[in-house]
């Protein structure tokens, strides 16, 4: 990595800052207060823009202030929350304000080491929310501004381990000007997003150019260097969607150590590999003690890629069936399931099949 200067990081942080005035980003946080801003980072880990920015309006209209959040029920949460994924962000956001609220008479931590503190904040939602709603000149560091600082000077770390991310982070300190946090921060993370972007960057017109070591040598495709690929578990998941005269079904609740925890699903089964549907037959007839299995639909397969695993999920539509008591389920009516927070896969299918379901029972 070639040395740098504080004039060389003062110049790149001016060209960002100069940058950002022309190329605006307009979205409904910016400007606001540290709840707004709270939510937004909360929602956007782990998530694109475009597919968190109508979570933020779901929440700030359900929970316009932080005491609504807190005041609402997990249930409430989890089910704003449903289809955004990473569900343990939704339970964190939701003790995050509890914790505020009661805990700190509705004042907001200031600090980037108080926000710290919060289970759920890490290092880079704790300088997001301290330098965007306080101004306190702590550097982000996301992904945006890894890949620009990967390219602007190629350091021999690895990002992934605790070690590598130290190096980044005193890098981007380094360029972050003490004054002007908050739109610096904005600042190198849209410049990310836009035009040091992960593929086809157009570096030619880059005004970065003659500080960028990655171009200067002609090796941008190499940086930043690839995350090593994690193998992924496989799971097949069989629900049974069993909808008795009346319009009821069967619906419990997750619990345990496993994924999803606290939402809702349909009665399952689940198999270490695809079988076919009269294995299912015999596995729902040995767990439920169903007397009668007469298919009208069976689902295609819903897939859901997590962090660790792939779940593919498929449903089986049972109509007419009387499911017998089992400890531990919920007897709903079909209408009301949308009261409910389900994971992804099982919220697809309950979109896919609604005109169905609903033509069924009304």
């Amino acid at each position: 990595m070639k040395s740098s200067s504080p004039a060389r990081e003062s110049e790149i942080g001016q060209l960002l800052l100069d940058w950002h005035q022309d190329h605006p980003r307009p979205l409904p946080w910016k400007g606001k207060g540290p709840y707004e801003t709270l939510l937004s980072e909360i929602i956007l880990q782990q998530t694109r823009v475009e597919q968190g920015l109508p979570y933020y309006q779901r929440f700030v209209t359900l929970f316009p202030t932080i005491n609504d959040l807190a005041k609402a029920s997990e249930d409430e949460v989890l089910h704003a929350w449903q289809g955004l994924g990473y569900y343990s962000r939704a339970r964190n956001l939701h003790r995050i304000a509890r914790t505020i609220v009661e805990d700190l008479d509705g004042a907001f931590p200031q600090t980037y080491e108080a926000w710290l503190s919060l289970k759920g904040i890490g290092p880079y939602t704790a300088a997001a929310i301290s330098s965007f709603a306080f101004g306190e000149p702590k550097a982000v560091l996301d992904g945006n501004v890894y890949r620009v600082l990967s390219r602007l000077f190629t350091p021999n770390a690895d990002f992934f381990s605790s070690g590598g991310r130290k190096v980044y982070q005193e890098l981007a300190q380094k360029l972050l000007p003490t004054d002007q946090a908050a739109s610096f921060n904005q600042a190198i993370m849209n410049f990310g997003a836009m035009q040091c972007t992960p593929k086809q960057p157009d570096c030619d017109n880059c005004l970065l150019k003659m500080h960028c070591q990655a171009y200067q040598r002609s090796v941008v495709p190499m940086y930043p260097p690839a995350k090593q690929t994690i193998l992924k578990r496989h799971r097949y998941f069989h629900y049974l969607v069993p909808v008795d005269q009346s319009g009821m079904t069967w619906i419990e609740q997750r619990t345990g150590n496993d994924i999803w925890q606290q939402l809702y699903q349909f009665p399952l089964v689940e198999t270490l590999s695809s079988v076919h549907s009269a294995d299912i037959q015999k596995l729902f007839l040995n767990k439920f003690q169903l007397v009668d299995w007469n298919t009208e639909n069976t689902s295609k397969i819903y897939k859901q890629i997590l962090s660790h695993q792939v779940i593919h999920a498929c449903f089986h539509l049972l109509n007419g069936l009387d499911l017998p008591q089992h400890t531990g389920f919920e007897r709903v009516k079909i209408k009301n399931l949308p009261n409910f927070a389900f994971p992804k896969v099982v919220h697809c299918y309950l979109m896919d099949y609604s005109i169905y379901l609903n033509a069924i029972h009304q």
